[in-house]
């Protein structure tokens, strides 16, 4: 394949976002709009890479190298349109020859494999190549012109649009492909007369006809090249992320009882035969193994579960929880930078934060690990095949030994010793007929 470069426009503030965060930095499938369309690019394994950023925007800059740790930058002071914007990445491409993409920051759903086909047909014959759809409404959209052989003789936007061009359904994504050495070369030509005073990119369409070069279009869903101004806009882009998401885990193997009520991340790892039961939440970073159960209501972030293990319902993995081969978190537990080892069973009304839970150790209900002095985080160790009472309250930094037991409604402060009964409770105390004589005396007084 041609050696490519990108260059993402992500320089909007996001104002009909009405926030403070940079618009490319909103998340879809808990992951930034900057972040899906730099890891649809890096497929195509760039040789440069350029993002167009606005002032005073080191949050955008720190997101990008997450992605494409190669990126270069490039600071459009004023946002005076598209190629005002791509203009700015001249210094960067300077001396690269091959094919150059333009992307958007704000179109998160943009696929590897439509970026791979756009760029692969950029050829000597057809050196620019517009990425295009068919519009339910084209309302808004730039129309592309086409002669009467096919290839694209401009591209319109709505505003400058005659009202037989405003029929027009074919419309421009504002993704292109082009050579780069065309792309310098017509760039500086590009002017702003239009109805919105602005330096059009779509402009270049007509330039490269004029100049007798043919451009092409290719075609996608539009669904694909949705672009995100607003916060309704976000929420149709989360739902059709989470469509997509949900039908890969399908095809891989995953059962999804309920499939609109589960809601994945763009990372999430799941192995084939698994289980998902309805309402789940999986945040950024969880991975779950072959045959694992995750059960009704609950929410996993930055977590492992491993084969055959069970999940749930009502459970909450937090960062850093590792719930590893056959082991069982139950209804209402929490676990927090944890590793409940294989076989162990957490069940009932539980935290475990900051602590490893031996293999085949049982934690009873009501059970929570003391981790934090208001100051600093301490370590529970509970050993293998350990037995944890029901509201018990384990004070760290302790270690409970393998095959010890811990007498429910214990408060334990000091380790116990492998094999070894701990009790730290009040004495119960019984006095016979005290119940009846309260009450009697209760009677007198009234």
């Amino acid at each position: 394949m041609t050696p490519t470069a990108i260059i993402v426009l992500a320089a909007g503030r996001g104002t009909r976002m009405r926030s403070g965060l940079p618009k490319v930095l909103h998340r879809v499938a808990g992951r930034s709009m900057l972040g899906h369309v730099l890891s649809a690019a890096g497929e195509l394994e760039p040789r440069r890479a350029v993002v167009v950023t606005g002032p005073d925007m080191p949050a955008v800059e720190r997101e990008a190298r997450r992605f494409m740790p190669v990126a270069q930058f490039a600071v459009q002071p004023q946002q005076k349109g598209t190629a005002h914007a791509a203009g700015f990445a001249r210094d960067e491409l300077a001396g690269f020859e091959g094919v150059t993409l333009v992307l958007y920051g704000d179109v998160p759903l943009v696929r590897a494999g439509t970026l791979q086909r756009l760029a692969r047909e950029v050829s000597a014959d057809a050196p620019l190549v517009i990425l295009a759809f068919e519009a339910d409404d084209p309302k808004g959209y730039g129309r592309l012109i086409l002669d009467a052989g096919g290839p694209v003789r401009a591209i319109r936007e709505e505003k400058d649009a005659c009202d037989e061009e405003k029929r027009i359904t074919l419309c421009n994504s504002g993704i292109i492909a082009i050579d780069n050495a065309l792309l310098w070369e017509l760039l500086p030509e590009i002017g702003n007369a239009n109805a919105q005073g602005e330096y059009y990119l779509t402009d270049i369409v007509e330039l490269a006809a004029q100049a007798g070069r043919e451009v092409r279009h290719v075609r996608c869903d539009e669904p694909e090249v949705l672009g995100v101004n607003d916060r309704a806009q976000l929420a149709v882009a989360e739902r059709l992320m989470q469509r997509r998401l949900r039908a890969r885990a399908l095809a891989n193997g995953v059962t999804l009882i309920d499939p609109d009520s589960v809601f994945l991340s763009a990372d999430t790892e799941i192995a084939p035969d698994v289980l998902i039961e309805p309402w789940v939440f999986i945040g950024p970073g969880v991975s779950i193994a072959e045959g694992a159960v995750i059960r009704a209501h609950s929410h996993l972030e930055e977590a492992s579960v491993g084969p055959r293990a069970q999940v749930g319902p009502f459970a909450r993995l937090r960062p850093g929880a590792e719930i590893r081969e056959t082991a069982k978190v139950g209804n209402f537990v929490e676990v927090k930078k944890a590793v409940i080892e294989e076989g162990a069973k957490v069940n009932h009304f539980t935290y475990i934060g900051d602590a490893r839970v031996g293999a085949g150790a049982n934690i009873g209900a009501g059970t929570i690990t003391c981790n934090y002095d208001g100051a600093n985080k301490h370590f529970t160790d509970i050993g293998k095949g350990a037995f944890i009472g029901s509201n018990s309250a384990l004070v760290a930094p302790v270690r409970i030994g393998e095959g010890a037991y811990v007498g429910s409604g214990s408060v334990i402060t000091k380790d116990v010793a492998p094999g070894a009964l701990a009790v730290a409770r009040g004495r119960q105390v019984e006095k016979p007929g005290w119940a009846a004589r309260r009450k009697a005396k209760a009677g007198t007084q009234d």
